[in-house]
């Protein structure tokens, strides 16, 4: 195969999912991450969706994150009245391991930090990248602290503002989505829902959903349409401001939203919605981009912590199957891309309110679910699909 040591930049979902993927398929993963611990981004949460569990599932990671947050079993969607539109089962309720769950994205990051060191997969805190230096032999990173490694792969998933995406592709950069988007949490109201459901409310002035923990806490989120909130106001703005902001949006209506945010102290933040734009380079030599750093989506569809755990499962099951590096590359590319830049699409259309078109296909559930099977081959099943 000509790889044996493989350097990850990052140590996020995507950066510390791959290096366990990678350990599981034979390889030497040492994940470098800039931030000094595990849990930069404690603030904001997420939702994984079945195809992000079943990922984690085929990673012998579940537990890890079951452990964590709560499961979601239906959705629940109301419209600017309050009144009760639809309300359905969501995901492969039936199945524990594959239920939508919901938790703080910092602690997802140490679950999956604490399961890796438990497997004696290094993660090296406070390594910022400076720059990558790719040769007939290997790739190294220089990091800003002067140390370097050295490997025979890098990489890239070190998120939105990815410091690897300039070696690889140094004219992309993240757009703004069309939506900026609030997060927060509560124990001061209770609002109406039953157990285990999300709840999406379509308001007139914000999208707006929350679910509820066992233990009382609602968490919350606003996606708000309009020009992207300036970088001063980002930095310097404080939870009443941005309770401000939101609260005469959703007051029009006669939903649970305005007395959700009224209610939360100072767990709110705020952030604009972006994207990386389709079809921009993940690969260059033996630097490859996974997570965010390649494919970043609005969070409209709610996929980006699923995407990059599917990634870490198909890149390590591609370098495992594929007889060289350079065709496990491009193999794990082709397999990814349509799907991830189909979400990129959707979820954009949704932040920008716009139609997505019919063509843009989405690629099956039993397909994603084939290529997670840990256990298939993936060069020989794609050998098979060209006709050899």
């Amino acid at each position: 195969m000509g790889v044996a040591r493989v350097l990850v930049i990052g140590g996020g979902i995507a950066g510390t999912a791959t290096a366990l993927a990678l350990h599981k398929a034979g390889l030497e993963a040492v994940v470098h991450e800039a931030h000094p611990d595990s849990a930069e981004d404690i603030g904001a949460f997420l939702t994984l969706a079945s195809n992000g569990m079943r990922a984690l599932a085929q990673l012998d990671a579940s537990a890890a994150v079951t452990a964590i947050g709560f499961p979601l079993t239906s959705l629940r969607v109301l419209d600017d009245t309050g009144t009760e539109q639809a309300h359905a089962p969501m995901g492969e309720v039936s199945d524990p391991l594959l239920q939508y769950r919901c938790l703080r994205r910092g602690d997802l990051n140490t679950a999956l930090q604490a399961e890796a060191r438990r497997r004696g997969v290094p993660v090296r805190h406070g390594a910022r990248l400076a720059s990558v230096e790719d040769g007939p032999d290997g790739v190294t990173a220089r990091f800003t602290d002067g140390t370097t490694a050295t490997g025979d792969l890098l990489i890239g998933a070190d998120g939105l503002n990815s410091a690897v995406r300039r070696s690889v592709s140094p004219g992309t950069q993240p757009c703004y989505a069309g939506q900026y988007v609030f997060y927060g949490y509560t124990r001061s109201a209770s609002p109406p829902g039953t157990d285990a459901c999300i709840t999406m409310v379509r308001g007139s002035g914000a999208a707006f959903g929350y679910a509820v923990s066992p233990d009382g806490e609602a968490y919350w989120f606003a996606r708000v349409t309009g020009d992207p909130l300036p970088a001063e106001e980002l930095a310097q703005g404080t939870p009443a401001d941005w309770r401000e902001l939101l609260l005469p949006l959703l007051r029009k209506d006669t939903t649970p939203a305005a007395d959700l945010v009224a209610a939360t102290g100072d767990e709110l933040l705020v952030t604009n919605a972006t994207e990386i734009p389709t079809g921009t380079p993940w690969r260059s030599g033996r630097t490859l981009l996974i997570g965010d750093a390649a494919h970043a989506a609005s969070p409209a569809t709610g996929q980006g912590a699923s995407m990059a755990l599917a990634d870490a499962v198909v890149l390590a099951k591609s370098l495992r199957d594929a007889p060289d590096p350079d065709s496990a590359l491009a193999l794990y590319e082709t397999l990814r891309r349509p799907r991830v830049e189909h979400n990129t699409t959707v979820s954009g259309n949704i932040s920008r309110g716009t139609p997505s078109s019919s063509a843009a296909s989405r690629p099956s559930d039993e397909d994603l679910a084939r290529l997670l099977e840990w256990g298939g081959n993936l060069w020989a099943e794609r050998q098979v699909e060209k006709g050899y």
